[in-house]
């Protein structure tokens, strides 16, 4: 054998080595990780891996996966999705924790349901194993094959743990005992998808090969508010009586709910002034929504948010609200698309619609 030939075997020894000790049992969480102040964690579990964006859009399954006919993705699996599916928007955190050994599937997912049954959750999703859809012995990593519900929920690409660590193994091995669970928390507007499996490939994480892996991603459902300047009372003025209306988007609301935001007062303010300045001057006070939910949900939804607006500038301000008249039109009057979050965000707006005097 010569030298060289030596050096090989000697570098391959080492590196698999090294990858042998990357995945190890761990004794605390990572760095800057924390349990969500909505959802705890089982009894003896570690958080291996860990992510949290302020604003970040989810989309989790009600529906088996079925194939996507003539659609691959990066990684040459054939597209698995569901015919229901929920997307939300807003803080979307994801945690993947290590339990302890000798922690079930049925364990985890049970826990989670019942911790939450004081919060008044509601289950909108439940599957096992095969009955989920895709390829049930695969998480979010692999190529060449069927798309599994991990990918659906979390892509490999999407996976930033070093190779080989806890965190990276734990989303990449091959898997067996898959339960997932969809769950909301309508006093907190928030989804928390629930996945659980049991680790059971993957020769270079070996160290936690048959452990049971619970990963928790939530989504606190809020609108991103729009970065545009307040409209002041003269510009209103200008557009309605150029055009017969102006659109306004520094009125602010919760996803999916109609209570005014706090930082909605400087626009609310300009209106005030508006109508005290033009005394006969009433106002179609319109809400618009964007394209996510049905058409039903979100007529009502924005005919409370408009009805929430002249409430404010009746109760704070003190404007007579017979000048004032509530319209809600759902989403049928779009200005943008809404395929994209910025389209969705211009879609999202209140606008005030001139009225004759003799109205």
């Amino acid at each position: 054998m010569n030298s060289t030939t030596v050096q090989s075997l000697l570098l391959l020894a080492l590196t698999t080595s090294l990858c042998f000790a990357d995945a190890t049992v761990p004794v605390a969480d990572i760095k800057n990780s924390r349990d969500s102040e909505l959802v705890g964690r089982l009894d003896g579990s570690y958080i291996i891996s860990y992510s949290q964006s302020d604003f970040d859009e989810g989309t989790f399954p009600l529906s088996e996966l079925k194939p996507v006919k003539g659609k691959k993705d990066s990684k040459n699996n054939y597209v698995y999705a569901p015919d229901q599916a929920k997307t939300v928007e807003g803080k979307r955190t994801r945690i993947v924790y290590l339990t302890r050994e000798g922690a079930s599937t049925l364990e985890v997912v049970r826990t989670y349901q019942k911790e939450l049954q004081d919060q008044e959750v509601v289950e909108l999703y439940q599957c096992k194993d095969a009955e989920c859809g895709g390829n049930s012995t695969r998480s979010s990593g692999g190529g060449g094959g069927k798309q599994s519900l991990g990918m659906f929920l979390w892509p490999s690409s999407k996976i930033k743990d070093g190779n080989f660590s806890n965190g990276s193994c734990a989303q990449t091995m091959s898997i067996s005992d898959q339960r997932y669970s969809l769950l909301y928390l309508p006093d907190s507007s928030a989804y928390v998808s629930v996945l659980a499996y049991q680790l059971t490939g993957g020769s270079f994480c070996g160290a936690i090969r048959g452990r049971t892996v619970a990963i928790l991603d939530i989504v606190q459902v809020e609108e991103m508010e729009s970065t545009m300047v307040t409209v002041e009372s003269k510009e209103m003025a200008s557009e309605i009586s150029g055009t017969g209306k102006i659109a306004l988007y520094g009125i602010h609301f919760d996803s999916d709910k109609a209570d005014l935001k706090s930082s909605s007062k400087d626009t609310l303010d300009q209106i005030n002034i508006l109508l005290t300045d033009n005394p006969d001057l009433k106002l179609l006070i319109v809400g618009h929504t964007d394209g996510i939910g049905s058409y039903e949900f979100n007529l009502d939804l924005s005919q409370r948010r408009a009805e929430a607006v002249v409430r404010a500038l009746s109760n704070d301000y003190g404007i007579n609200d017979q000048r004032l008249f509530a319209v809600g039109v759902s989403f049928a009057s779009p200005v943008a698309s809404n395929k994209s979050e910025e389209g969705r965000a211009e879609n999202r707006r209140v606008e005030l619609v001139g009225l004759e005097t003799s109205q």
